[in-house]
C-alpha cells in the first residue's frame, strides 16, 4: 500500500488524501495571534527577493502545474499567492504545493468527507475560532492564508517536527502515510533549485 501511495505521488496523479484538522482548545494568546495572522491585509510588496527570482520560480512551477490548471493567468496568480502566504508563514512554498497536491489535487472546490474545504483542505471550525463569518474557504487567498497559518501553528506546537505537524494538519497524528505522501510530493514533484541567473539576481 505504501509503495502504491508513493508511486502515485511520484507520477503526479491527482490523488486527494484529505483528512481533517481536529479541534483543540487554544489559549487566549494563541487564539489572538492566529486571528491576527489570518486577518492581516496583504501588502503590495512581493515575496520574491528579486524580479529574476520571481520569473525563474514562477516559470518553473507554472510548467509543472499546467496540466492541472490550464488557465495561465489563474495559475500564476495561485503560484504568487502560494509563494507569498508560505513565505509569510515561514514555510517552504514547495512544501505547500506538495501539501495541496496531496490534500486536494489542486481542486479549488474540493470538500472532504469530514467537511474540509478548498486547496489546502481547511476545516470550517477555524473560521469560527480565528476568522470572520464572511471568510470563504473557497476563496484562493483566504484558503491559503488559513492553511499556511494552521500548518505554521502545528509546526510551532511540535517544535519544528514536520512529520508530526503534518499529521496534526491531516488529523492523522502518529500515522506515517500522510506525512510520507506530502514529503514525496514536495521533494519529487516540487523540489526547486534556482537557476544561476536567478541566484545572481538576488
Amino acid at each position: 500500500m505504501r509503495r502504491l501511495i508513493a508511486a502515485l505521488c511520484l507520477c503526479g496523479a491527482s490523488v486527494a488524501f484529505a483528512g481533517a484538522q481536529k479541534y483543540e482548545p487554544l489559549s487566549a494568546s494563541v487564539q489572538a495571534a492566529l486571528s491576527k495572522a489570518v486577518s492581516d491585509s496583504r501588502p503590495t510588496v512581493s515575496s520574491f527577493k528579486s524580479p529574476m527570482e520571481a520569473a525563474d520560480w514562477l516559470g518553473e512551477m507554472s510548467r509543472r502545474l499546467e496540466k492541472r490548471i490550464p488557465n495561465r493567468e489563474y495559475r500564476i496568480d495561485l503560484l504568487r499567492s502560494v509563494h507569498y502566504e508560505a513565505t509569510r508563514a515561514g514555510l517552504d512554498p514547495q512544501l505547500v504545493l506538495g501539501l495541496m497536491q496531496v490534500e486536494s489535487g489542486f481542486r479549488k472546490y474540493a470538500v472532504s468527507s469530514a467537511g474540509a474545504r478548498g486547496y489546502m483542505q481547511v476545516m470550517p471550525f477555524w473560521v469560527k475560532i480565528i476568522g470572520r463569518p464572511d471568510n470563504s474557504l473557497f476563496d484562493l487567498r483566504t484558503n491559503l492564508r488559513y492553511g499556511c497559518t494552521i500548518l505554521r501553528h502545528y509546526l510551532d506546537i511540535e517544535k519544528g517536527d514536520l512529520f508530526r505537524a503534518l499529521g496534526r494538519y491531516n488529523g492523522s497524528l502518529g500515522k506515517p502515510e500522510y506525512p510520507n505522501m506530502v514529503r514525496a510530493a514536495w521533494q519529487k514533484q516540487w523540489g526547486y533549485t534556482p537557476s544561476s541567473l536567478a541566484q545572481a539576481g538576488r
